[in-house]
């Protein structure tokens, strides 16, 4: 067991640029002060806080109510589900760790929240742009937004999520501290070719490809209501509801993007770049705000949505 410890905490101190003698399970980083990391503690209290009773109201009212129990509100539910559990896992650990300045909880609290934090919902948006796409763009619509198919469509996401999430707690790549090291994700800092493959891999199948689902579905999509709305003059009163689900879901998108895409750009720029020298407070402003995540999506449930 000693010996497996000790090459877990030589894998995670090859993989940054902090002196040898630090190990993050058993100090903080000498040159993060205190106050620093109470700050991302009380960030992280209020952002999982927050998160939480968000998306267990979004969850609860949902069901309570049997007019909100449509397929694409199954899909919006599952969002808020895995929301969630992401914030009561890897939200709630990233608070205890910031709150005690180093990561006290051991290597495999480190497994976990790097789990949860890499087990992002962009296939749960492109779920749900796919099925805009179909319900809109008749004939279509018919053949995919019924309760079977956003069933089919959830259980894909959790599958692939899945998938993709495992990998390094196995062996192919795997979860390390970051270099603040108060939070866990995949490890960005290796040059191993395990790692580079498993991290090319990954933001291919969970970025880029749902991206391109999103963009493609939205694009068929705002061109099947430009050209109904030019025939019409006007979109008929049918129409209304479907506009207003779709330009929710539009800005949940946008929403996600804006706190996923500098921890994307980051990934990609120390994926490419593993030497690169990176001030471990600079270094952790994306890994953080990709967590705010969890909060906006509720929070344009209730603006956006009439019903």
């Amino acid at each position: 067991m000693d010996a497996f410890r000790a090459f877990e905490n030589e894998s995670l101190l090859s993989s940054h640029s902090a002196p040898a003698s630090w190990d993050p399970f058993l100090r903080p980083l000498d040159s993060i002060q205190p106050w620093q990391f109470r700050l991302l503690a009380a960030i992280m209290l209020v952002v999982t806080s927050l998160s939480l009773a968000e998306n267990l109201v979004v969850i609860l009212v949902t069901f309570k109510f049997k007019q909100l129990r449509q397929p694409v509100n199954y899909i919006i539910v599952n969002l808020a589900v895995a929301d969630f559990l992401v914030s009561l896992t890897g939200g709630t650990i990233s608070f205890l760790t910031n709150l005690k300045g180093y990561f006290f909880m051991g290597y495999w609290a480190c497994v976990l929240e790097g789990f949860a934090v890499t087990f992002f919902a962009l296939w749960s948006l492109a779920l749900l742009a796919f099925e805009r796409c179909c319900v809109i763009c008749r004939p279509l619509g018919a053949a995919c937004s019924g309760g079977k198919q956003a069933a089919l469509g959830i259980a894909f996401v959790w599958t692939f999520s899945f998938i993709w999430t495992i990998p390094p707690t196995t062996g192919w790549s795997s979860y390390t501290t970051s270099k603040i090291g108060t939070t866990c994700e995949p490890n960005w800092y290796s040059g191993a070719y395990a790692d580079r493959t498993y991290i090319i891999a990954f933001f291919t199948t969970c970025f880029i490809v749902p991206l391109l689902v999103i963009l493609v579905s939205y694009g068929k999509l705002l061109w099947k209501l430009r050209k109904v709305s030019e025939a019409r003059g006007r979109l008929g009163t049918t129409r209304r509801p479907e506009r207003q689900v779709t330009r929710m879901v539009v800005f949940m998108i946008i929403a996600f993007l804006t706190c996923w895409m500098p921890y994307a750009t980051f990934s990609i720029l120390v994926t490419a770049y593993p030497s690169i020298e990176l001030d471990p407070c600079l270094a952790a402003i994306p890994a953080f705000f990709s967590k705010t995540a969890t909060v906006y999506n509720p929070i344009i449930y209730v603006f956006m949505n009439k019903q």
